[in-house]
């Protein structure tokens, strides 16, 4: 087990990248863990490329910049193409299934799974893309149990959203095969 994690959340502005690296922060410091969360963006927070970071870990952590990312998860090609260099050398990219994984990745390294589609279909609001990716984390990185994580949703999401945000963390969880998860924090 890891005693420290750096992950990277890159999207499109307006893709909830940002809340889904709250979500699993809140979820570490609930279960006591050491967490920090930051974010970078500017006129591209609205459609262009954003990025959030979290870290976990069991001891303090000092510095609040990742540096390089143990873990990656990209929504749209141009923030695979800009963050997918920056990886650990046993980093784990995830993708939306609509994206192309780059020649220069490593392909057995990467999950591409239909976040985006499973939200819009599945769930019935693409609004909760965020929510199935963080369901889709969770289960591939074996991070928290089902109920805090859930508590670390609950603290974010707007009151009477409940039911359709849980119905995005199960169809998030559904999405990644047991024998795919990685050993987590």
């Amino acid at each position: 087990m890891k005693d420290r994690l750096e992950m990277r959340f890159a999207g499109s502005g307006g893709q909830g990248v940002i809340l889904a690296s709250v979500i699993l922060a809140e979820a570490a410091v609930i279960s006591g863990l050491n967490a920090v969360q930051s974010q970078a963006y500017g006129p591209e927070a609205r459609g262009g490329v954003s990025k959030a970071e979290t870290i976990l870990g069991r001891e303090k952590i000092w510095y609040s910049k990742v540096s390089t990312p143990d873990f990656l998860l990209a929504l749209t090609q141009a923030s695979l193409e800009k963050y997918g260099k920056e990886m650990a050398a046993d980093g784990l990219v995830m993708i939306d299934e609509s994206l192309t994984v780059p020649d220069w990745m490593d392909r057995g390294r990467v999950i591409a799974i239909p976040i985006l589609r499973t939200a819009r279909e599945e769930v019935g609001k693409a609004f909760t893309a965020n929510i199935v990716a963080v369901g889709a984390i969770n289960r591939a990185l074996g991070l928290f149990d089902d109920g805090t994580l859930t508590e670390g949703v609950r603290r974010h999401i707007p009151a009477g959203t409940e039911e359709i945000n849980a119905k995005a963390l199960a169809a998030g969880a559904a999405l990644i095969r047991p024998e795919g998860n990685k050993e987590g924090i």
